[in-house]
């Protein structure tokens, strides 16, 4: 099933430059692919991660969330996949004046500002705070914790101004924007 799937996206990815325009596929339901795309961002196909990676970003370049479900969408095409926490690990992350860009691992670049801001959930058992930040269209990605350290060095720390914050609160600027990382 990937192989056929992989051919079409290839001529996809030769038609459109960045990514297919997916919000304006709506094909009907194909079925669930055995696709799993783990919280620790490797990519599961029947039981095997997918090691190439260019398959993998096409994969990514066609991903759409519906709800709460994941799909593969091509203009004719729609695959129901799994996906365990969010589809995107962010990797890495750079620095210059007042912008921090942020790296995901299948290389989508993801300024942290008013559209892409960063957001503290739960995860886990027990839920701890976990950063996350929209990679695009209401997909999300999850900062690693390589890059969340990097963004905690980067922090202001700062007394809190509202209570009932009692812990004094890291700050992060990026675009003319504030983000809280947390609280200590």
């Amino acid at each position: 099933m990937a192989e056929p799937l992989f051919q079409q996206l290839e001529k996809l990815q030769q038609e459109f430059r960045g990514h297919p325009p997916v919000a304006q596929w709506n094909p009907d339901l194909c079925g669930d692919m055995d696709l799993v795309i783990q919280a620790d961002g490797h990519w599961i196909h029947e039981g095997s991660e997918i090691k190439r990676h260019p398959l993998v970003k096409l994969f990514a370049s066609i991903l759409k969330r519906e709800g709460r479900h994941y799909y593969l969408v091509t203009p004719v095409e729609k695959w129901r996949i799994r996906v365990e926490d969010v589809p995107f690990l962010v990797t890495q992350a750079a620095r210059e004046g007042d912008q921090v860009l942020l790296t995901t691992n299948t290389g989508d670049v993801v300024p942290l500002d008013k559209s892409h801001p960063l957001i503290l959930k739960p995860f886990g058992d027990p839920p701890l705070p976990i950063p996350y930040i929209e990679v695009r269209a209401g997909l999300e990605g999850r900062m690693s914790r390589d890059v969340y350290y990097q963004l905690i060095d980067w922090a202001e720390p700062r007394e809190p101004q509202e209570p009932p914050a009692r812990l004094c609160q890291l700050w992060l600027k990026s675009n003319g924007e504030e983000f809280l990382l947390g609280e200590y």
